[in-house]
């Protein structure tokens, strides 16, 4: 079989999966120019508006901060016990003095690691930040470089850091998708460091402060991870929400204000539950599709699924979807069962949302001599055809 009439042949089968589907008429929808959200434990796309288009994130950079610190931990730069020295730079642009969001550091005071992670994430304190970017790297400047790199290396590939606060004059800039998938990333690497999101309040320097994260306890199950606002670019928020064993991780930007980034975000994360369900589309072991085989003892083997194959998928009655299998073939012998031959991706109407590995459905030994040189004919004269 083909590569093009496999494509075929799966249009078909998805067309009847469809058939049998029992849809309302209700769609996820928001007003916010920006929005993506994401079940990151099948990485299915729920919804997608404006994912790519880039804004300024003010404090929400801040999150990127803390990814950064995370990772500088994991890899032993820095312990958490460690202590950093507040500068005078620290306590003055991003302490009592500046009068923004801080924990209220006395200068020349050293602080541990971990409380100044506290300060950052429940407090949402600028000075937080720049100590722990000169702890690490020496500089605020030298530090925002790690978090672009970061960045790259996480895929957030419209991304770039300034500063570790977000609220200087040279703006960060990010998308909604590379939010989600900072989200992801936080979420899949540090659950333990995760939790410090959601810690409720923290005490620095004798004066009290209740977490400043603007969603938690607005939004039913939301356990992390910041809001932010930008003068010419609006409100954004990033939030995850656990509920009944399913996470979601949405972002919004491009509001008019608290409320509104509030509102938006809630209706886009509650829609995870009310638009969308998860189907089985394929069972494990179920044969997807074909790959060609190459000097195999039989010209094909089955890519079948090597677990279930569940996706969340909208309940609205425009279900657009397509499935394709992608695979590098024809696929030389010998091909062992259970390994790697292609993927399964599905489509809609933004694109790629979905997609898993096939497996081979069986073992497909080596052909005599002749078979491989009848093969070998084949490739040459109609090769080009696949």
């Amino acid at each position: 079989m083909t590569r093009s009439l496999m494509c075929i042949f799966l249009l078909a089968l998805w067309s009847f999966l469809i058939i049998g589907h029992q849809a309302s008429a209700a769609e996820l929808d928001t007003k916010a120019p920006k929005a993506f959200l994401l079940e990151p434990n099948s990485g299915t796309i729920l919804f997608s508006k404006g994912a790519n288009e880039p804004f300024a994130p003010g404090s929400l950079a801040k999150v990127m901060t803390a990814a950064t610190v995370f990772k500088a931990l994991e890899d032993g730069e820095l312990r958490p016990d460690q202590l950093c020295r507040v500068s005078e730079h620290a306590w003055r642009t991003g302490g009592a003095p500046s009068r923004r969001s801080t924990m209220f550091a006395a200068i020349k005071s050293e602080i541990p690691v971990i409380d100044l992670l506290r300060g950052l994430l429940i407090h949402n304190a600028n000075d937080a930040a720049i100590v722990l970017a000169e702890c690490v790297d020496g500089s605020e400047e030298a530090f925002a470089a790690r978090m672009t790199g970061l960045a790259a290396e996480i895929g957030m590939t419209s991304s770039r850091f300034a500063n570790p606060t977000g609220h200087e004059k040279q703006k960060s800039q990010t998308t909604v998708r590379d939010q989600v998938l900072l989200g992801q990333y936080i979420l899949a690497s540090y659950p333990q460091r995760y939790r410090l999101f959601s810690e409720p309040e923290f005490t620095w320097n004798g004066i009290f402060q209740r977490n400043k994260n603007p969603l938690l306890g607005e939004i039913r199950g939301l356990d992390g991870l910041g809001g932010g606002a930008d003068p010419d670019d609006g409100y954004s928020g990033l939030g995850s929400v656990s509920r009944d064993g399913t996470r979601v991780i949405a972002a919004v930007a491009g509001l008019n204000s608290d409320n509104h980034r509030l509102e938006t975000l809630k209706n886009v994360l509650d829609g995870a539950w009310e638009y969308y369900s998860v189907q089985t589309i394929f069972e494990s072991g179920e044969e997807v599709a074909e790959a060609s085989v190459f000097g195999g003892e039989t010209g094909s083997v089955a890519l079948v699924a090597p677990a279930d194959i569940d996706v969340f998928l909208s309940r609205g009655s425009k279900l657009d979807y397509r499935l394709r299998v992608v695979y590098q073939g024809p696929v030389p012998a010998p091909v062992e069962k259970g390994r790697q031959i292609g993927e399964l991706q599905v489509y809609g109407k933004d694109g790629l949302i979905f997609q898993t590995p096939l497996v081979a459905g069986a073992d497909v030994g080596v052909s005599s001599m002749t078979g491989r040189a009848m093969d070998g004919l084949f490739e040459l004269m109609f090769g080009w055809l696949g």
